[in-house]
């Protein structure tokens, strides 16, 4: 039987960055990308919005921050700022042991809303991050959903004008190279994947990866924005 605190690996027939990564950022970088907004999420977003009126703390960004363990996390280390966790799923959201969202706890608020429609909502108010992080998105492993990972979706140029310090970690390193490959692309910046070695987990997935003897990679990009 499978150990309870076990995590398989991603496994992938795609072992280097996806042949068509370059030719989407092509395109992105000639059209600007008008989807329809996720009507929930800018209800949430407008609720938010309310909140922060007034708001003058430096904003730190925790997109898909599952329970909220790395929220709360992210509350200790930054006291001195506004911590936003955002996650689609009611029921992981659920454990943070809100009645409601938003839902505040001392410096740390968690929000259910779906990214893609947050970011472009974020960036429409004027938001300029201090921090945003991106702890294990789904790597969606398949070559053909090459476009459901964020840094190859036509939402992620808008993710990085929202500035900052950002970082992303994942237990794939193709994930990782791709990741580094489109954040240099399109900020001009040079940066590259490497190891994590902290001594504390940041997130439930993060410890069971841990647990489980795998590489974790992290990409930074200091300063953000494009």
């Amino acid at each position: 039987m499978q150990a309870r605190n076990h995590s398989r690996a991603v496994y992938s027939s795609q072992a280097r960055i996806h042949r068509r990564l370059e030719s989407l950022l092509e395109r992105y970088g000639t059209a600007r990308w008008e989807s329809p907004l996720h009507g929930a999420t800018c209800r949430a977003f407008e609720a938010l919005a309310a909140e922060l009126s007034g708001e003058n703390r430096p904003l730190i960004l925790d997109s898909g921050c599952g329970t909220g363990e790395s929220t709360r996390l992210l509350a200790e280390r930054f006291p001195a700022a506004l911590i936003i966790g955002v996650d689609k799923s009611s029921d992981r959201l659920s454990r943070v042991g809100a009645e409601r969202f938003p839902w505040s706890e001392g410096n740390a608020i968690w929000l259910r809303g779906e990214l893609s429609t947050f970011w472009r909502l974020a960036l429409r108010a004027g938001w300029r991050l201090q921090r945003h992080y991106l702890f294990y998105p789904n790597p969606w492993p398949k070559p053909g959903h090459l476009q459901r990972r964020w840094h190859a979706h036509p939402v992620f140029p808008d993710l990085l004008k929202l500035g900052g310090r950002l970082e992303m970690r994942t237990n794939w390193r193709v994930y990782a190279d791709e990741f580094a490959f489109v954040v240099n692309r399109l900020s001009g910046a040079t940066v590259a994947p490497f190891c994590v070695e902290d001594a504390a987990a940041v997130s439930p997935f993060e410890r069971k990866y841990r647990a489980s003897g795998q590489a974790l990679y992290s990409v930074v990009l200091p300063s953000g924005g494009v």
